[in-house]
């Protein structure tokens, strides 16, 4: 597998054509970005993290019968997966009131919804990815109603997994973000599974393991990065 050229920069990533066209490389960097690029540092070690994180996730997905982009890790920032176009729609998946929800709902922070709530985005940095419906995103042409039922149905289920899968480790699964990307005519998660893109809180004490660190200057950001990496992969 040959590394090609670069084809895309975003906030956390570089992405890299390789001389299998179905294959891009991913390279995960350690600029950090909050509030819709508003707010930019650096969390060093970070793109080790994640990238380590999110294939590791991504595999027990793949075992759990979730079809993702993965493919091979590269190297501890470098990661092969299918070239998929991505749908642009961002699901947000909510188990525990936080965040923007809980600003816009007047729910505390912390509080547990009887349900899994679902929310989409309309992937647009010039618009700051404003929140959209069902409707919107068909008269939009963002994706068919199969393809947003699949996507649905994926993510309740990338939620239950995840959630009961984190809870051995001590991690809280409050809400996460995902991508999904067309790949042979068949949707498959993309993107990634991270600290970056999840609030996991512990599950005793509530401390948070995640960006949220980093959002809220509460400090020691690289020390909760690290802490996911090491539960979840013992180092």
């Amino acid at each position: 597998m040959e590394k090609l050229n670069q084809i895309y920069e975003g906030k956390a990533k570089k992405v890299f054509n390789t001389d299998d066209p179905q294959l891009v490389l991913v390279d995960y960097k350690d600029d950090a970005t909050a509030f819709n690029g508003l707010k930019k540092g650096t969390i060093v070690g970070k793109g080790i993290v994640n990238n380590r994180v999110s294939n590791h996730m991504f595999k027990m997905l793949e075992e759990k019968g979730i079809p993702t982009h993965y493919v091979e890790q590269i190297s501890d920032r470098e990661t092969l997966v299918r070239k998929v176009e991505i749908v642009q729609v961002e699901v947000i998946v909510r188990n525990i009131a936080a965040g923007s929800l809980s600003k816009r709902l007047g729910l505390p922070e912390g509080t547990k919804m009887p349900v899994t709530v679902l929310e989409y985005c309309y992937k647009s940095d010039e618009l700051g990815d404003p929140m959209i419906n069902d409707y919107h995103i068909a008269a939009l042409g963002l994706a068919t109603k199969e393809e947003m039922d699949t996507i649905a149905r994926y993510s309740l289920k990338i939620n239950e997994v995840m959630t009961a899968y984190l809870k051995q480790f001590g991690i809280e699964l409050i809400d996460f973000k995902l991508e999904f990307g067309r790949f042979q005519g068949k949707i498959i998660l993309a993107d990634e599974i991270s600290p970056d893109t999840c609030r996991f809180w512990d599950s005793k004490t509530g401390e948070k393991l995640d960006k949220d660190r980093f959002r809220r200057d509460l400090g020691h950001v690289e020390d909760a990065y690290q802490e996911i990496l090491k539960r979840l992969m013992g180092e």
